[in-house]
């Protein structure tokens, strides 16, 4: 999350309001982000939040408040592209910085929102569950992901994670895929990496069993790491 948020505020902020073809590549990331960023509050006030408050009442109110003040700065967010997207070469001039503004406000408020489900959140959903139960949520929220939104997902996660990170999570997306699926969806990642990177996600699912390893379930066995939530980075980095 991370990765799209950042970069695509550096895309708005290169767009040159008289290249046509570069404010509408900006303009459909900022859309792209949007509907990625809508996705993830649901995700989290469906899966993550009811989880928390069975076992630890009031621990995720302050991020529930956050939700709702980031539907409202993406609903503000999709006007400020409509805008821009309706807007002749010369008032597009004044619409992008304004979007640029905006956006960049909505990146600071996720990246701080980040943080406390990073830290306050994985902490009340280690001391309230065990291992197993942890993987049982997870595992419920990664299901409830299309396969469509899992590879915009992956577009952003597979670059910006370690190499370790990475491995494990192709190995546990292998072991609960069907392997034409797996396929598909290794072949869509490998594209967003450098060769070296590549080149070493192969060596290592190669090393590894299939179905021996599930891999990257980064809600369990860190609870001393920071570990990101159900659909980050298991040392917390990649969303």
């Amino acid at each position: 999350m991370r990765a799209a948020l950042c970069e695509t505020l550096l895309q708005v902020g290169r767009a040159d309001a008289c290249d046509a073809a570069a404010t509408g590549a900006a303009l459909a990331a900022v859309r792209g982000l949007l509907a990625m960023c809508a996705s993830h509050v649901d995700k989290e006030s469906r899966y993550l939040h009811p989880a928390i408050e069975a076992r630890a009442r009031g621990a995720s109110e302050r991020v529930a408040g956050d939700h709702e003040e980031h539907l409202q700065a993406i609903a503000d967010l999709d006007e400020d592209v409509r805008v821009a997207e309706a807007a002749s070469a010369d008032t597009r001039d004044a619409a992008l910085p304004k979007l640029y503004r905006n956006l960049s406000l909505f990146v600071a408020g996720n990246l701080e929102h980040m943080i406390v489900a990073e830290t306050a959140h994985n902490a009340a959903l280690w001391a309230g569950y065990t291992d197993e139960e942890l993987t049982g949520i997870h595992d419920r929220l990664l299901a409830s992901i299309a396969p469509a939104e899992m590879t915009g997902i992956l577009r952003w996660m597979v670059p910006s994670v370690t190499a370790g990170s990475r491995a494990a999570m192709f190995a546990g997306l292998r072991a609960q895929m069907p392997p034409p699926m797996f396929a598909g969806l290794l072949d869509c990642a490998r594209s967003h990496l450098a060769p070296a990177d590549r080149d070493e996600l192969d060596r290592a699912l190669a090393r590894r069993g299939r179905g021996t390893d599930r891999g990257g379930v980064p809600l369990t066995g860190r609870r001393a790491t920071g570990a990101s939530t159900a659909t980050g980075a298991d040392d917390g980095r990649g969303l």
